[in-house]
């Protein structure tokens, strides 16, 4: 995945993938759930997400208790020493990474240094079939902005509902910005 050739693309395409998601909230198409299935799969078949990290360089995830304790545990470290080393506390009171990029990820090779103990919350990034679709609009409105695979969905749900042709996915190559 190329990031610098993937944010030029989002100026065009936010607007009109962020219109698509409000399309399907306000007038939701019959089957909505299994086009939502359907489109993961086809999404899945295209995008790889440890060639991209784009989550991992813009957005935090939110931490919590649980993954705080098995995090900290992986780390050698007391859950209060975790949380004052890499997280604070939002107005909402979630735990929140103090940096971007996530202080766990390479950007050398784009590997999670926790991976096998990460949040729960990047565990299931991008969400596409976390919830039932219309609960999540919200969600997936905001990750379009970071998010090839979230975008990908989207354009599937697309042509699923119009019956349109998606053309195929660009080759994800990672090169860096």
């Amino acid at each position: 995945m190329n990031l610098r050739s993937f944010r030029k693309k989002l100026l065009d395409k936010k607007p009109r993938l962020r219109r698509i998601l409000t399309r399907i909230e306000n007038d939701p198409p019959p089957g909505i759930e299994h086009m939502a299935v359907g489109a993961d799969a086809l999404t899945w078949k295209e995008v790889d997400c440890l060639t991209c990290g784009n989550c991992c360089r813009s957005m935090t995830p939110t931490f919590t208790k649980e993954d705080v304790i098995r995090i900290a545990a992986h780390l050698s470290m007391t859950p209060d020493e975790f949380r004052k080393k890499w997280l604070y506390k939002d107005t909402d009171g979630d735990w929140m990474n103090k940096s971007r990029p996530c202080q766990f990820f390479n950007t050398e090779d784009f590997k999670c240094s926790i991976y096998e103990v990460r949040p729960a919350d990047c565990s299931g990034f991008p969400h596409l079939t976390k919830r039932k679709t219309l609960d999540y609009i919200h969600v997936y409105k905001q990750n379009v902005e970071y998010c090839p695979a979230t975008q990908r969905w989207v354009e599937h749900l697309e042509g699923m509902i119009t019956g349109k042709k998606v053309p195929p996915a660009t080759p994800l190559e990672l090169r860096q910005p």
